[in-house]
């Protein structure tokens, strides 16, 4: 293939979904083992390895590597993006999670080919001594609890296998529960494959890409297409005027489309690819469950009130600036100071300045109003919640707009939200509550 081309543009129509569907495997997960999504997506990849790793580094920039036991995308990140957070389940992972799942792969390295969950936690115990402001006591169920879930988000990725007993069960009682892992050294090396040493880091800026000086277009066009596949909708006003230039041209969402199979939906505002099977996006939107069920009502809820002829305009104000800034300076407040060489670190390079028009508003929604409309929406639908949110209207709102802001339809701002423009496709959601059809008493004689 010459410079600049698609194997996607030559496979046959006949095969195409088929490669389509691994590129949206490798791109949704990273990681794919023997066990992970699932055990077909494995055997997938390794049929298209060699075209997929020749299109994701055209396209993306992207780094491919397929092996007998796994599939590793290495990816770039432009951006720090404080809406996708590792999660348990449906809890997002906080910092003691990450600790205990950096210290828990660092301890299955150096162990044999099984370990008990006990003695793990002795190991990531003993090493989050050394980490400031994090320690694991087994005698603490919230510890135990944390670890557990870092142990969830291992085991599902194939990197150890349960062999006996239960993790739920030492977290429960850990004198009277016990788990066996087998460990899978290959996920084990897989999983972790940072870009650059991290003991030569004084920031996390140092793990994102450095715009090039030159500013060349191939690298401009890379940096779109990877926000394409990152983040639900790309706005043209969070981009810079070459980049907005790319966004513009039909081929840079065309091409990941080709390679996707995802329907590419522009607006003049931006663009968002839209994944009808399910396959890329890490959360479906509208979704099932009591929190999606709320976010989709909510959104309608607002672009209503935004649109509303009726009510007092709401006030318009800009995105403020700075928030991947906090987020980098809460993450680099939390490296460990002793455990990087000062004389080998690298520079750290400049954040990328704002790229917003200052000359672009959006209607703030503020938190008063959404804790009114939430609480309508519990009061008109609450018996179809879930238990827990019934008992928990506060953490339904947050976790509600939580999920709004992390799919781009609104940003959370000091004192509530930013409506942005995609929200208006939910515009006019109608609702229908299925009531349950009444049983016959079986004690009624007929």
């Amino acid at each position: 293939m010459r410079a600049g081309q698609l194997w996607a543009r030559e496979i046959s129509p006949l095969t195409l979904e088929s490669y389509q569907r691994a590129a949206r495997v490798i791109l949704a997960n990273h990681l794919v083992t023997t066990s992970y999504p699932d055990p077909l997506a494995l055997p997938l990849l390794r049929r298209w390895a060699t075209e997929l790793r020749d299109d994701l580094l055209e396209l993306f920039g992207y780094r491919l590597e397929v092996t007998e036991t796994t599939a590793r995308l290495f990816t770039a990140a432009d951006r720090l993006d404080p809406t996708a957070p590792a999660t348990a389940g449906d809890r997002p992972f906080d910092r003691r999670r990450y600790a205990y799942l950096a210290l828990a792969l660092a301890a299955l390295g150096r162990a044999g080919n099984q370990i008990t969950l006990s003695e793990l936690a002795d190991h990531v115990a003993a090493e989050a001594t050394q980490v400031p402001a994090v320690d694991l006591s087994p005698e603490r169920f919230t510890d135990r609890s944390a670890l557990v879930d870092a142990i969830g988000w291992l085991t599902t990725r194939g990197a150890i296998r349960l062999a006996d007993g239960d993790a739920s069960g030492w977290a429960s009682d850990p004198d009277a529960g016990e788990a066996l892992y087998d460990i899978d050294r290959s996920v084990v090396i897989a999983l972790f494959r940072p870009p650059r040493a991290l003991q030569h880091l004084t920031s996390v800026r140092g793990l994102l890409t450095v715009a090039d000086e030159a500013g060349t277009t191939r690298e401009t066009a890379r940096r779109v297409r990877r926000a394409l596949v990152q983040h639900p909708v790309v706005y043209a006003d969070d981009l810079d005027d070459d980049e907005r230039l790319q966004l513009a041209l039909p081929r840079t969402a065309a091409d990941v489309a080709l390679l996707t199979g995802l329907v590419v939906e522009r607006r003049a505002e931006g663009i968002a690819l839209i994944d009808q099977s399910g396959r890329l996006s890490d959360i479906r939107f509208p979704g099932t469950g009591t929190i999606a069920q709320v976010a989709l009502l909510l959104a309608g809820e607002i672009a209503d009130r935004v649109q509303d002829p009726d009510a007092p305009p709401p006030v318009r104000i800009p995105l403020p600036d700075g928030r991947t800034d906090d987020l980098a300076t809460q993450l680099d407040n939390a490296i460990p100071a002793a455990g990087v060489l000062r004389e080998l670190a690298d520079d750290v390079p400049e954040p990328r300045p704002s790229t917003s028009a200052p000359a672009v508003t959006y209607a703030l929604i503020e938190d008063s109003w959404i804790d009114d409309a939430v609480s309508e929406l519990t009061r008109r639908f609450g018996r179809t919640f879930a238990a827990q949110w019934q008992a928990d209207p506060e953490g339904l709102r947050r976790r509600s707009v939580d999920l709004l802001d992390a799919q781009r339809l609104v940003r959370k701002v000091d004192g509530g939200v930013l409506a942005l423009p995609a929200l208006a496709r939910y515009r006019g959601v109608v609702v229908t509550v299925r009531e349950r059809a009444l049983q016959p008493d079986l004690l009624t004689e007929s």
